[in-house]
């Protein structure tokens, strides 16, 4: 069986029960590192589930669900996700594909930011569609998350950004190479998420100006 199992969002302890018992009997345990991950490190969660763990990065994430899901049909076979595991469509598409390989999916849920969030005070019931935010670079600026900012806003609802993560991102000058090498992990601020919707505004003030003080 392939196991989908949620950690929560702060330290090793807030894996659930059913979830702690899963990972002990499995034959194998991938640790999704590519959408999120927990500031502990994978050392601590190793030590507190008393098993290795094998990363899962981008490119196993992303391009390795055959190896993910070798022998899960006679296997015990669990990845575990920040949060909640369809908290990114990179999860959902494992379900997919294990189905369609007739393997057998079990999930266990946890929290995620996407309910956490009612922490900062506001009604979870008034938020709108989340977005993401993601790294601007000099040739590729993308802003139609904004659009749907300004949408929630018209409905008087909040909305949540989910700001953007590189974890293991290839250069692009190795992308034409045969081997890789990766940039520094970088994670944007809130400061960063904010300047790049300063700049959206700015190249849009006829369609902003009904929404913001220009």
């Amino acid at each position: 069986m392939f196991f989908l199992i949620g950690l929560g969002l702060g330290d090793p302890k807030d894996i659930t029960v059913k979830g702690l018992e899963i990972i002990k009997k499995c034959s194998r345990v991938y640790l999704e590192a590519y959408t999120s991950i927990l500031s502990c490190g994978t050392e601590a969660l190793e030590e507190f589930y008393g098993r290795n763990l094998i990363v899962a990065d981008r490119d196993l994430a992303e391009q390795g669900a055959d190896e993910i899901l070798e022998g899960a049909h006679e296997l015990d076979i669990a990845l575990l996700v920040v949060g909640d595991p369809f908290g990114a469509t990179t999860h959902t598409d494992l379900v997919l594909r294990a189905k369609e390989k007739g393997i057998k999916v079990q999930v266990v849920h946890n929290a995620s930011i996407l309910n956490a969030v009612g922490c900062c005070g506001l009604q979870l019931y008034m938020f709108g569609e989340t977005v993401s935010i993601p790294y601007w670079t000099d040739t590729w600026q993308p802003d139609s998350f904004f659009n749907k900012i300004v949408a929630n806003y018209e409905h008087k609802l909040h909305t949540l950004c989910l700001l953007d993560i590189k974890v293991k991102e290839p250069t692009p000058e190795s992308l034409t190479r045969k081997k890789k090498e990766y940039m520094p992990p970088k994670f944007m601020s809130v400061q960063e998420a904010a300047q790049q919707l300063l700049n959206i505004i700015q190249k849009h003030p006829k369609t902003c100006k009904n929404y913001f003080f220009l």
